[in-house]
C-alpha cells in the first residue's frame, strides 16, 4: 500500500530505525568527548559526579592548551615535522575550548546568584 507516493513497508522500517536511534545510548552520540568527561561512571553506577565531570572537561581544555603551547615552541625551534597550519589548528582549538570554558562559568555564576536571590 502506499500513502502519498511512499510505501508502508518503507515508511514502518523508517519508523522503526527511529525507535532503534532514540534507544542507542547517548554516549555513543558523543563520541570521545564521553571518555573526557566521565560518562563511562554513568554507564556503571547511574550517576554522574558533577565535580569529577568538571575537573574532567578543565583537564581536557588544560591538555589542548599545553599541545599548543608544545606544538607552537617546535614549529619555533625550527622542527620540520610541524607546519604552521598545524599550529594554527591547535591554537584556534584551545582557544575555542577556552572560551567554552569561560562560558560555562560565566553560566554556573550566573545560576548561582540567580539561585542566592531568590527568596524563600
Amino acid at each position: 500500500m502506499k500513502a502519498g507516493g511512499i510505501d508502508s513497508s518503507r515508511i514502518e522500517s523508517m519508523l522503526a530505525q527511529m525507535k532503534l536511534a532514540a534507544q542507542r545510548p547517548q554516549t555513543e552520540a558523543l563520541g570521545g568527548l564521553a571518555s573526557s568527561i566521565g560518562v563511562q561512571k554513568l554507564q556503571t553506577t547511574g550517576k554522574v559526579d558533577f565535580a569529577d565531570a568538571l575537573k574532567a572537561s578543565l583537564d581536557k581544555v588544560n591538555d589542548v592548551q599545553q599541545a599548543s603551547l608544545k606544538l607552537g615552541k617546535n614549529f619555533a625551534m625550527g622542527d620540520d615535522s610541524v607546519s604552521l597550519s598545524d599550529v594554527m589548528i591547535a591554537g584556534q582549538k584551545a582557544n575555542i575550548a577556552f572560551q567554552t570554558t569561560i562560558q560555562v562559568r560565566n553560566k554556573l555564576v550566573s545560576a548561582y546568584h540567580d539561585i542566592m536571590n531568590m527568596q524563600v
